[in-house]
């Protein structure tokens, strides 16, 4: 060690030797603090009095936090978490809702602006402080600490019901393994010797039948619980053993699990796209997917839609993207990371969407043509009949080969001759394009379109057991990330043993989630789907945004970064922290206060007698429970202020591991240097002039003023910096 060090002149000091704050607190023998500026462990060459200087092992190690096996692992962590089933089901939706091909670009544009630089700070803060939520953002700003908390009851959330959707996915998968599928075709009631198809199922389809009926058996008001359901019970609690197992050992277990859960969808989703482009129709469907419908690029509903879209695809505010990164060493590029998952999500969300509409393409023509066989009978009894003339059809068209086009022609000519009484005769137009308009979302599109569009392929059952088993392992990867969650800013506070902890939060979600499988369930997963995450996550991000970027300071922020990544992350990220992102959010948060006060608060209940499904409003006491999910969810982020704020509880920083004390201490790096030596070496400056540089400042994006600020450590928080001063934008 060079003879100027500070340790070396502490060695060689004649006065006496007085342990720092620093060392005391981290129960360590004396560090050099200089060392390492994002070092949040140990600090290399550290040593102690009258021993010979050693190598300081790896920090990342010596903090006794667990670490990701590889790379690989972490990267297909986020990517499980981040690509889930909202990738298959609500994408495609939504482009198609919002006009095609015209919607990718709003998207894009905003998973530029909001979606990557967000997604770059979560991980980023996550490996820098290397805590769960509740630890990020109480190091940060205390005052803001119930950022972390209402993550992690959004989570909580979010969580009881996401894994009954894996729950009924669980209950298709085994439905599967018959020839046919189950839902191939409508129930026979015998009355006697004479045969009946069920009038419900009549009414609506096959595959709608067995949704409604055969799986959820559903009650048309969400009044009316029904009792459980235990079909649905009992794979719901499969789901959640699942979770468990794949959950159990931390990141140990997840790890592993990932690798499957995460590459298999792919697998899956091109098996898909290879046998959709070979079906009849498949071509229809995409080409009417991306044909762009430029004039929806002007409605404000496309960009808030794509803007909410961006925001969950990528998990923000959850806080599993924050506990996947605190695992990570201190120097991963997390920048990259950033820029790897976002691509891989919207390349996700894009093959996705080709699946499904290369496959409702080709169903769209099955119903088309089923249309015509069905309204060609009709004019062949009314011709029977002399309700209409044969000399109406014109002469080439041939019923027992009737094409779509030899029909469309014959509609056309009847509905031209007959005008005063057509609508009495009761035929369809069978166009192509209608059924294609047919926009069907979430569990509609994938247990009712889908799996109807599936009855029809060749050797079925096997493309069915594939399909809902892809779905089981995107929602597990979701989960996943979920649970991390909720079990790590929990680990990270109390010293509890992962296994324990994670299996009785599984069996308490469990024990909740029986909501959701009563009879009636299914509404209540829609209320919780509705009301649960958005405006609470919305909320969540944007005071991370405003902690990090206006609290926290963004020059100190991308200091951080540089000193952490090796290298200035670029300008792009300082204006979007700053200010776009910030402003976007702003304007995602207005909007959906308004779409929620315009829109009216209420459910698809299903109608028996109709077989079909009818718009209620909620009655008072759910539209009491709906809003009470987003108070409780938001409720403790004003509660953490105003008692840290008035100091009425500690701010738990005297709870906090040793390590992590040990990390928040090393942060007064920050300090001058002749506030550092006196901090370290218990001295005055005046006694011992630093031979050390001082610390180089981060120049702004323009490269030509220095952030400085001389109020960094003078916080009289314990265990925090001044994170409240105000830093040099001028």
């Amino acid at each position: 060690m060079p003879k100027n060090t500070k340790v070396t002149q502490r060695e060689h000091s004649t006065e006496p030797v007085t342990e720092s704050v620093a060392d005391l607190l981290s129960l360590e023998h004396p560090m050099d603090y200089k060392s390492s500026q994002m070092s949040m462990g140990l600090s290399p060459g550290s040593t102690a009095p009258g021993k010979a200087l050693l190598p300081s092992p790896d920090p990342d190690a010596e903090d006794g936090r667990p670490a990701w096996n590889n790379k690989l692992e972490y990267i297909l962590a986020q990517v499980g978490f981040s690509v889930g089933l909202g990738n298959v089901w609500r994408f495609p939706y939504l482009c198609q809702k919002n006009g095609g091909g015209a919607y990718l670009v709003p998207y894009f544009i905003l998973l530029l602006l909001i979606g990557i630089p967000l997604f770059f700070l979560e991980l980023a803060v996550g490996q820098r402080i290397r805590r769960g939520s509740i630890g990020v953002w109480n190091y940060v700003y205390p005052q803001l600490g119930g950022i972390g908390v209402s993550s992690l009851m959004v989570c909580g959330f979010v969580g009881l019901y996401y894994n009954v959707i894996i729950g009924w996915s669980i209950f298709y998968f085994f439905q599967s393994f018959q020839y046919p599928l189950p839902w191939a075709e409508c129930p026979i009631q015998r009355n006697g010797t004479q045969a009946i198809v069920e009038p419900e199922c009549e009414k609506s389809s096959a595959t709608t039948y067995f949704w409604y009926r055969q799986t959820l058996n559903i009650t048309s008001t969400i009044d009316d619980t029904g009792g459980l359901n235990w079909k649905m019970t009992l794979s719901l609690l499969v789901a959640w053993i699942m979770v468990c197992l794949a959950v159990i050992k931390g990141i140990q277990s997840s790890g592993k699990v990932m690798y499957f859960s995460s590459l298999f969808p792919y697998v899956v989703l091109f098996c898909f796209l290879v046998r959709g482009l070979l079906l009849k129709g498949a071509v229809d469907g995409i080409a009417h997917m991306f044909t762009p419908k430029l004039e929806k690029m002007l409605e404000p509903q496309v960009w808030r839609e794509a803007a909410t879209q961006v925001f969950f695809a990528l998990g923000l505010g959850f806080g599993g993207v924050i506990a996947f990164s605190s695992y990570n060493k201190r120097d991963n590029n997390c920048h990259f990371d950033a820029a790897l998952v976002s691509i891989i999500n919207f390349v996700t969300s894009i093959l996705a969407t080709l699946v499904v509409f290369a496959v409702l393409g080709f169903k769209a023509n099955v119903m088309n043509e089923k249309c015509v066989v069905e309204n060609a009978e009709k004019i062949l009894g009314y011709l029977n009949t002399g309700v209409l003339s044969r000399e109406l059809i014109p002469p080439h068209i041939n019923f027992s080969h009737l094409s779509t086009q030899d029909y469309a022609e014959m509609y056309g000519v009847i509905k031209t001759v007959k005008e005063d009484s057509f609508d009495q005769l009761g035929l369809d137009a069978c166009v192509l394009e209608d059924e294609l308009n047919k926009a069907v979302q979430g569990t509609g599109l994938a247990f009712i379109a889908f799996t109807e569009a599936m009855t029809h392929f060749p050797a079925s059952p096997f493309w069915s057991v594939m399909f809902f088993f892809m779905l089981i392992n995107l929602g597990l990867g979701s989960m996943i990330g979920t649970m991390t969650g909720i079990t790590t800013p929990v680990l990270d506070a109390f010293k509890i043993r992962k296994e324990i902890l994670c299996v009785v939060c599984c069996i308490i979600a469990f024990l909740l989630g029986l909501l959701f499988v009563q009879r009636s369930g299914n509404y209540f997963v829609t209320m919780f789907d509705d009301y649960s995450a958005g405006l609470p996550l919305t909320v969540v991000v944007i005071l991370e945004n405003i902690s990090v970027a206006w609290i926290y300071g963004t020059k100190r922020f991308m200091q951080d970064l540089e000193d952490m990544l090796g290298f200035r992350p670029y300008a792009f990220y300082y204006y979007m922290w700053r200010y776009v992102s910030p402003a976007v959010l702003i304007v995602l948060i207005t909007a959906t206060v308004i779409e929620m006060a315009v829109s009216p608060a209420g459910y698809n209940a299903w109608v028996e007698s109709e077989g079909s499904e009818r718009f209620q409003s909620y009655p008072p006491w759910a539209l009491a429970m709906a809003y009470a999910l987003i108070i409780v969810a938001m409720l403790p982020l004003p509660i953490v202020y105003i008692v840290r704020q008035f100091n009425l509880v500690s701010d738990g920083s005297n709870k906090l591991s040793v390590s992590y004390r040990k990390g928040m201490m090393k942060d007064i790096s920050n300090l001058e240097e002749q506030d550092e030596q006196r901090f370290i070496l218990s001295k005055n400056p005046s006694e011992a002039p630093s031979p050390m540089p001082a610390h180089r400042a981060y120049l702004g994006p323009g490269g030509t003023q220095e952030m400085t600020n001389t109020n960094y450590g003078t916080s009289t928080k314990t265990g925090y910096q001044n994170i409240g001063s105000p830093e040099s934008e001028l």
